[in-house]
């Protein structure tokens, strides 16, 4: 029978497994069967206060009592967003500008915060919702009104205006994109998978429904570890983890201080990455302490719900030239696009990428003048409505058919006269050896190149080097050695931080 609602997955694995570990929090874990009551009556609670497909916010840090209130909130037949309490409360406030919910779940520790945030809405704590007696009937009857088409989640992105954009993802694409990724990936009930990205961040989505898909264990790996490396390794190790998911920053944030000489999570047989592009060097140093690993290069923006393409690392090829983000997943089609909209299948030709399928987001909520913008009639079909996703990248084909990502479409800039991608200097720059991480920026103000790195190479050796490989009018003329780069939320690098005097960390 087709799975048409996100709660079959829970169902399903609280059937199977219902005294396996479901979700673990540092030293505090739940059970299949027991997330599945917590979740029945949390949407019990919520009875007459949700109607089909509506937003409610989950104040809450990540961890049980987020999850518990994300599947109960759905069990009402809402969907959720969470309002991440590590934001500023201006940028959650302009969040519920645009949300408009009425009901915020949170936790009693962070009750008289979100009462503060958002006066006039109905505050619920996760800690007296799961004393509600579960009301079968409204549970029911909120099933039977369900279609998989209905929202799930509402995930919030940066916005061009400086509005944030809420993409919605239906049940629908997240239950077509997770069976197909458990399966390719080989993830099953037998798993660890150690969450390190944040709830409101997509990546978090492959962790949460591969485990719930699965009957796996869902490991929370704490935010704070992220700053102690030798711990983080030794949480790892600790909870005997196979599976990690991590965007590129997080998993070079453990090479770049050396943690895998100190201890080796020798359980870890996935390593999947995605976000930004991995760092040549940084791969090497995983392959070399965990060279029987699968790795997986990720591709794919949040409006396509997670990743439209994927490539598994093959053992002995070479990588120095970078790795390709691959071939699209099953019921995804992912095309090129040259300036007259004609199709590219020729490799070496540079074209805009596009997404179809299943997966593509429900849109921008509240947003029809970026839906317009972004969700577009496809170009190659002029017989009937068709969606597409204009993820703003582009890409190409190399010479064994795989797609290869070559930037952003407004990555480009004109510079003495040059077109230039930015990605082409950051490739010669990560090339020189002592260079850990890099980013070029084009100051658009002083009409200059500006280049950001961490490592142990001095900037006028770079600078010496850069220019034996790239024209001199494409080596930046400010460079500048970092200490550490800023970090987003969701550990991508933090361009807009990247300011020597906000930073703080020039040399």
């Amino acid at each position: 029978m087709m799975v048409r609602n996100i709660l079959e997955f829970l169902e399903n694995s609280a059937e199977r497994f219902p005294g396996n570990k479901a979700v673990t929090e540092y030293d505090q874990s739940v059970t299949y069967s027991e997330l599945l009551d917590m979740s029945r009556r949390i949407g019990s609670s919520l009875a007459g206060n949700v109607r089909q497909g509506m937003p409610v916010g989950v104040f809450a840090e990540k961890g049980i009592k987020a999850l518990s209130a994300f599947f109960g909130i759905v069990q009402a037949g809402g969907c959720y967003a969470l309002l991440n309490p590590e934001l500023p409360d201006p940028r959650l406030e302009s969040i519920q500008t645009v949300l408009h919910t009425e009901t915020v779940l949170t936790t009693e520790d962070l009750r008289e915060r979100a009462e503060k945030l958002f006066p006039g809405l109905r505050i619920i704590t996760v800690e007296e919702t799961v004393k509600c007696e579960v009301n079968e009937k409204f549970l029911r009857d909120a099933r039977e009104r369900a279609v998989d088409t209905d929202p799930l989640y509402i995930n919030f992105t940066s916005g061009s205006t400086g509005v944030p954009k809420g993409i919605a993802v239906a049940h629908r694409s997240v239950i077509e994109f997770i069976s197909c990724f458990t399966e390719l990936f080989h993830i099953t009930g037998e798993d660890v998978i150690a969450n390190q990205a944040p709830f409101d961040f997509d990546v978090s989505v492959k962790d949460i429904y591969s485990a719930l898909y699965t009957g796996a264990e869902l490991v929370v790996v704490p935010r704070a570890l992220f700053s102690r490396p030798a711990e983080l390794i030794d949480y790892l190790c600790d909870h005997q983890v196979t599976t990690m998911i991590w965007a590129v920053s997080a998993l070079c944030l453990i090479t770049t201080f050396h943690g895998l000489e100190y201890k080796t999570p020798k359980t870890v047989n996935k390593i999947l990455f995605s976000g930004e592009v991995m760092p040549y060097k940084h791969l090497s140093q995983w392959q070399k302490y965990l060279p029987d690993a699968m790795y997986v290069n990720l591709y794919g923006p949040t409006e396509i719900t997670c990743n439209c393409t994927y490539h598994i690392l093959e053992k002995g090829r070479d990588y120095s030239a970078g790795i390709p983000i691959g071939k699209h997943f099953p019921n995804e089609d992912v095309f090129l696009l040259n300036e007259q909209n004609e199709k590219i299948t020729e490799p070496g030709i540079t074209g805009k990428l596009l997404v179809r399928g299943t997966a593509l987001a429900l849109g921008y909520y509240r947003m029809p003048e970026k839906n317009a913008e972004a969700f577009i009639q496809n170009p190659l079909n002029d017989v009937y409505p068709e969606t597409v996703y204009v993820t703003g990248d582009l890409g190409m084909y190399n010479e064994e058919g795989e797609l290869v990502f070559c930037g952003r479409a407004d990555n480009q800039v004109k510079y003495m006269g040059h077109r230039i991608e930015l990605e082409e200097i950051e490739k010669a720059m990560a090339a020189v050896p002592g260079v850990e991480r890099c980013v070029v920026l084009f100051d658009e103000k002083r009409s200059r190149l500006k280049g950001y790195y961490t490592g142990t190479v001095e900037k006028n050796e770079l600078s010496s080097v850069m220019k034996e490989t790239l024209p001199v009018f494409m080596v930046p003329g400010f460079i500048r050695k970092l200490d550490e780069f800023p970090l987003t939320k969701n550990g991508k690098i933090d361009r807009k931080q990247l300011d020597v005097k906000k930073t703080g960390a020039g040399k």
